[in-house]
């Protein structure tokens, strides 16, 4: 497709507002201003979140205060809709930015890198724990009513660890806190149904295993026996 000169922003303001009025389809605005169709899907986005202000330059990156990062994260945490719904809900540009934030919060517990005094950075490495000492964390984080990042500092372990392990203990129990990195699924407790039905698939993928390399060399001794007996 041959591209024009690059569509001014009332261009855009006109054939967004053009789309959602039916007046013309994506596809031909697309072919109108000699774009990509999901460059009209992304303007259509922005205008429902921002208006025409979405198109007018800047000379300032936006910026986005603690209490509304925090409130688009925990709205996607809880449910309220996908990473689209959720930009355009608290008109943030982009998803990359929403992603950002959740990858922050779910290290940190925080959206903020700095958190205590003293200025330390707030503990985001995991570390190697006991299952003993998983059920200890788990057990105070549930008495502070899921409070994870104080139980995070506490313990010296991630806020996100902290998080799992409560999870995984609330749905499975103490089976929920073992450790299963590098067991393999067949030789593993199941804990669910689930877990019951993916450990069997693994039983007899491991089987057709072993059988087909059983017959793979029966199959070469068969081929090495005859080779002998022709050059008897």
């Amino acid at each position: 497709m041959p591209h024009k000169q690059k569509a001014t922003a009332d261009e855009k303001v006109w054939i967004v507002r053009e789309c959602l009025a039916g007046k013309i389809s994506k596809s031909e605005a697309a072919c109108y201003l000699q774009v990509d169709k999901s460059s009209i899907y992304s303007w259509i986005k922005r205008y429902k979140a921002e208006g025409a202000a979405a198109f007018q330059p800047s000379k300032f990156n936006r910026t986005y205060t603690t209490e509304l990062k925090m409130k688009a994260v925990l709205s996607y945490l809880n449910g309220e809709g996908s990473l689209r719904d959720i930009c355009q809900k608290y008109r943030i540009r982009a998803m990359y930015q929403l992603q950002s934030w959740l990858k922050v919060y779910n290290a940190h517990g925080d959206l903020s890198s700095i958190k205590y005094s003293g200025g330390e950075s707030y503990m985001s490495k995991a570390r190697s724990t006991t299952q003993e000492e998983r059920l200890q964390i788990v057990q105070e984080c549930l008495a502070s009513d899921k409070n994870y990042g104080e139980t995070a500092k506490k313990y010296k372990v991630s806020y996100q660890q902290v998080r799992t392990w409560t999870l995984r203990y609330i749905e499975l129990g103490e089976s929920g806190l073992e450790d299963r990195r590098g067991k393999r699924k067949k030789d593993q407790t199941p804990r669910t149904e689930l877990e019951k039905a993916q450990i069997e698939i693994q039983k007899l993928k491991h089987q057709l295993y072993m059988a087909e390399m059983e017959r793979d060399l029966l199959k070469k001794l068969n081929e090495l026996e005859r080779g002998e007996f022709l050059d008897k």
